[in-house]
């Protein structure tokens, strides 16, 4: 390690120790992806594990489930329920939709009901499988044994009773009308675990049984399959989509909070906003962020701040030339007046007026609404650009990759173990992880107000740039056989650098958090 930088801004301490759903979906697979990391929406996400990372982070409980799993845990759901209520699965499954699948909550309002189970039924919009079942069973079946044909309340055709079907409430409805209303929901307007009954003014839930019995097509099948399943997930807090494109995985934690899980595809993102991992960035702060770079905030500051008002019809003007004499341009105005103090021209030419001399009284707001846009857009731009400059640089180190691992193979050509090689792919690990972490914290300074605590991460903040890019430059260069000994210690030793500065800026931050260091400016 270079002695010159064997040092600490500063240290907070040691590391703390810190009955089938027929549900399933064939067409969803396990997706196995290269290990060398990848980049996905700008932002690349090594592969490399949490090295650096305090040990509270390291240990935070999650699994990646594929879709045949979620399926799985749905039942597992019900099953438990189900031993201790005992109601029909189809039934059971839309309570539990209905209470976002807390079965928690469901079994505490049912119980809270006691006495008065068909108010939970009614609440869910579900016929209780224990007062109406019977009779509308047996209505159905009087009405099927004593007619030869029945009409369709939708289409008003008649047919025999065999071809009409319908749910607990009673209304009956041919298997055609019912097969194209259920499409109609499905594909037309996304629904799964909420569609009603196609009687007017009849909000009983359709089940899935009832669906996949009626629908064929296979197209409609997968396409409720993935709506109940996105649905599950979406109500379970427990349970978040990988926002990687394509990948159906799904984790599951055992308690929500703000930290990094990792998919079987290789993304790396925050549970709780589902962004890229972007530590040491608060979740509320980044979407902010992300929200102030993408809209027309900064460009309505660029026009405060290179742009003023017409003083007559209020239009904005733009000065393109060295003349004060400004003519508005709008068709209905055409005023002129001085740019420099918004004032009447015509006066300008007489020996009275004095546009030179400053005038705090009539000049103040103009100046201190303009100061104020000027100023606030160079901040942005200031955290903005270093921004962009870490994160166009973790693009192009991403791509070391690809020549770390032919380096790699040209090594144990010349006698060198495989273990030996390693060192070059973790020293792009630790480099691409630096870079990510760099990149969201002048994310997390944007929004800090000036304090010591700011200046003693900022202090952090200047080394572990310093040693990234000391890092980047020694990956950079062209290693050759003649100098892979010690250009090997030196890797190693400056990846061992980054990698305990970084630890150490993380860990301040977090204790920031901790003991409320922080003052955040209204933004």
């Amino acid at each position: 390690m270079d002695s010159d930088e064997d040092f600490d801004y500063y240290d907070a301490g040691d590391d703390e120790e810190g009955d089938d759903l027929s549900l399933r979906d064939d067409a969803d697979a396990d997706d196995d992806d290269e290990d060398e990391g990848y980049l996905d929406d700008n932002i690349i996400v090594s592969e490399a594990p949490h090295g650096s990372e305090t040990k509270d982070e390291e240990v935070y409980p999650h699994e990646c489930l594929s879709a045949d799993r979620i399926v799985d845990l749905m039942v597992e759901i019900l099953q438990e329920v189900n031993d201790i209520v005992n109601i029909p699965p189809t039934t059971l499954r839309i309570l539990l939709a209905h209470f976002n699948w807390d079965k928690e909550l469901l079994l505490e309002k049912y119980y809270e009901y006691d006495g008065n189970q068909e108010r939970i039924f009614k609440e869910a919009h579900v016929v209780s499988p224990f007062k109406m079942k019977h009779s509308n069973k047996s209505k159905a079946h009087s009405s099927r044994s004593h007619s030869v044909e029945v009409s369709c309340e939708i289409c008003c055709s008649s047919y025999s009773s065999s071809f009409m079907t319908g749910l607990d409430c009673g209304h009956m409805f041919c298997k055609g009308c019912w097969s194209q209303y259920l499409r109609t929901k499905i594909m037309d307007e996304g629904m799964s675990q909420t569609i009603p009954c196609p009687a007017f003014d009849c909000e009983i839930i359709v089940d899935d049984a009832i669906v996949m019995s009626l629908i064929s097509d296979k197209k409609v099948r997968l396409k409720y399959q993935h709506l109940m399943t996105n649905s599950f997930v979406e109500c379970n807090s427990l349970l978040k989509w990988c926002p990687s494109p394509d990948c159906h995985h799904v984790i599951k934690v055992e308690y929500r909070d703000r930290r990094a899980v990792k998919c079987d595809c290789g993304r790396e993102f925050c549970f709780e906003c589902s962004e890229s991992w972007h530590d040491p960035v608060l979740c509320v702060h980044l979407k902010k962020w992300l929200k102030k770079c993408d809209d027309d905030s900064e460009t309505s500051n660029w026009i405060s701040a290179n742009t003023k008002e017409c003083p007559k019809c209020q239009v904005t003007i733009e000065k393109d030339g060295g003349c004060n004499h400004v003519i508005c341009r709008s068709q209905t105005c055409k005023h002129e007046f001085c740019w420099v103090c918004l004032g009447p021209w015509d006066p300008h030419g007489a020996s009275w007026y004095n546009c030179n001399r400053y005038n705090a009284d009539d000049a103040k707001k103009a100046r201190d609404t303009q100061q104020r846009s000027r100023e606030m857009l160079q901040r942005y731009l200031f955290y903005c650009n270093r921004y962009m400059n870490h994160l166009q640089s973790l693009k192009f180190e991403h791509k070391l990759y690809a020549r770390v691992k032919r380096k790699m193979e040209e090594m144990q050509q010349l006698n060198m173990s495989w273990i030996e090689v390693q060192f070059l792919k973790k020293a792009v690990d630790v480099l691409c992880q630096c870079r990510q972490t760099l990149m969201y914290t002048y994310v997390f300074a944007f929004f800090l107000k000036r304090n010591n605590q700011l200046l003693l991460f900022e202090d952090n903040q200047a080394d572990l740039e310093k040693a990234t890019e000391m890092l980047s430059e020694y990956l950079e260069r062209d290693i050759t056989t003649a100098s892979i000994r010690d250009i090997k210690q030196k890797v190693q030793d400056k990846y061992r650098y980054c990698d305990s500065r970084r630890s150490v800026l993380l860990r301040h931050v977090h204790e920031g958090y901790d003991k409320e260091w922080w003052d955040y400016l209204d933004i």
